[in-house]
């Protein structure tokens, strides 16, 4: 019993801290596939709203759309960790990623308790886009650029619900885009002027030695990551990149937590200790 209230004792001023503040969630990996970490995500995300937090979430689905573009004998493709897609890929990707995953993520957190809203970005014109490339020049493809984030609709379904965000969008012709979703959260994150980014991934944060799990960078500034940047590869370089375009355009602090952990996100914001990697 004391441990408990020490527990609760110890989240009180982080609980002030966050009160009436939004905090953007990108939701990925293990936390959207396993079972058990996919309850206690939804537990989790309504208790923020329940403590006066503004959460919004914003959320891909590789696996699910690979796993639907194999099932239909489709070639998957990465360069610098973005999928390549073509104009069939995209079509898949849509259907999956808002007729399906978005619509499960919102009956996930309406089960617990609070009222989410399912959206896309092609809804009330959330995301205008451009076509983009890699980091290293390859041709990606109809994958987008978020040029600007229209936060009408946004502000609007956050008074009272919990907005659920499928990362794709359109541009100005119509064309569609599959859009990375950390990127796609820093976007809106930056948009929203939220307090506070978190990214959920497979891996437990940055690490200065990609092969020594002891490597955990566990805080940096921008200014350090920006330096450091080049040489991160793969999966990890666009949750950096998302994290810093997030402080660059003064959120306060952008977070990689690694969404393996039972209640990751409730762990970086109410305790002392944290977890993941943190730019400041």
């Amino acid at each position: 019993m004391s441990r408990d209230v020490d527990t609760l004792l110890e989240a009180l001023p982080y609980i002030r801290e966050f009160h009436g503040r939004t905090i953007v969630i990108k939701y990925g990996g293990a936390a959207m596939t396993d079972p058990r970490l996919k309850e206690e995500f939804g537990r989790d995300v309504a208790l923020l709203k329940y403590v006066g937090m503004n959460p919004v979430i914003v959320h891909g689905g590789g696996p699910d759309i690979t796993s639907y573009m194999e099932r239909l004998n489709m070639p998957v493709r990465f360069i610098d960790g973005l999928r390549v897609s073509d104009a069939d890929t995209v079509e898949v990707a849509k259907m999956v990623l808002v007729g399906k995953v978005n619509k499960d993520i919102v009956g996930l957190i309406n089960r617990h308790g609070q009222r989410a809203v399912g959206l896309s970005g092609d809804d009330g014109a959330l995301f205008n886009c451009s076509k983009m490339t890699s980091p290293s020049g390859g041709d990606l493809g109809f994958v987008g650029r978020i040029d600007s984030v229209d936060t009408g609709i946004l502000t609007h379904v956050a008074q009272d619900y919990i907005p659920v965000i499928a990362s794709v969008g359109v541009d100005a012709e119509g064309n569609s885009y599959n859009i990375n979703a950390d990127t796609a959260a820093s976007a809106v994150a930056a948009a929203l002027g939220a307090y506070k980014a978190m990214f959920l991934t497979d891996v437990i944060g940055w690490l200065a030695d990609p092969d020594d799990p002891e490597s955990l960078i566990s805080e940096a500034s921008a200014a350090q990551l920006r330096e450091g940047l080049d040489s991160v590869q793969g999966g990890m370089r666009p949750k950096l990149e998302a994290c810093l375009a997030a402080v660059d355009a003064g959120v306060a602090s952008a977070v990689i937590v690694d969404g393996r952990v039972r209640h990751s996100l409730l762990v970086e914001l109410f305790t002392e200790t944290g977890q993941g990697t943190m730019i400041k």
